[in-house]
């Protein structure tokens, strides 16, 4: 079946961590390891409800500011030192732009209530896709297979008509267990070389 739409993941793909040395500075001078100071911003209780959208990005950063008893300048340098070493792939990005000449485009993104926001008016590339769904705006974190059938319906494709790249293995099966063909992110190259292959109808 021809392909008519590649949805994209958000951390680990399209943004990446190509620094660790900020964060890992970051998470020594806390007095916790590297694993754990992520955990706490990304999975941990205010992580997780924050990323399903039961609470603001600010309320979430606040309970950091409290957990690390930091005052109101620390948080900035925490966010400073958190996010330091992260980095936009704009190849890749220019990529996607590339792709919606013959394919629609979908970011799918378990992430913050301020993601749209910032891929808007900061890193200005909303324009690569025909639909963003974030995981605080909907209130579904992937691998929930409701988020995947959002996704296909707000872009109007079949399962069968799609592609998934992302970094997570657990988000891959969840892909593969609904049909939709899905690569598992390891680099833009790799990534990339997968998806042409795909989109002439060749397996991977």
């Amino acid at each position: 079946m021809t392909i008519k739409a590649v949805i994209w993941d958000m951390g680990g793909v399209l943004l990446r961590t190509e620094d660790s040395k900020p964060r890992q500075r970051l998470a020594e001078r806390l007095g916790v390891d590297r694993t754990k100071l992520e955990e706490m911003v990304f999975w941990g209780e205010s992580g997780s409800r924050a990323q399903l959208g039961e609470i603001s990005i600010d309320q979430h950063w606040e309970n950091l500011r409290s957990d690390f008893n930091l005052s109101p300048e620390g948080l900035e340098k925490f966010k400073e030192g958190f996010w330091g070493g992260d980095f936009v792939d704009q190849e890749l990005v220019e990529y996607i732009r590339s792709l919606r000449k013959s394919n629609k485009t979908g970011l799918l993104s378990n992430a913050f209530s301020n993601l749209r926001q910032v891929i808007d008016q900061v890193w200005k590339f909303a324009d690569a896709f025909d639909e963003m769904i974030i995981s605080a705006e909907v209130g579904l974190v992937k691998p929930d297979d409701r988020i995947f059938h959002l996704a296909l319906d707000r872009l109007g494709v079949t399962a069968e008509q799609t592609v998934f790249i992302d970094d997570f293995k657990s988000n891959i099966s969840a892909a593969n267990r609904l049909k939709i063909h899905a690569i598992h992110f390891k680099s833009p190259e790799q990534a990339r070389q997968e998806l042409e292959q795909l989109l002439e109808g060749k397996k991977i």
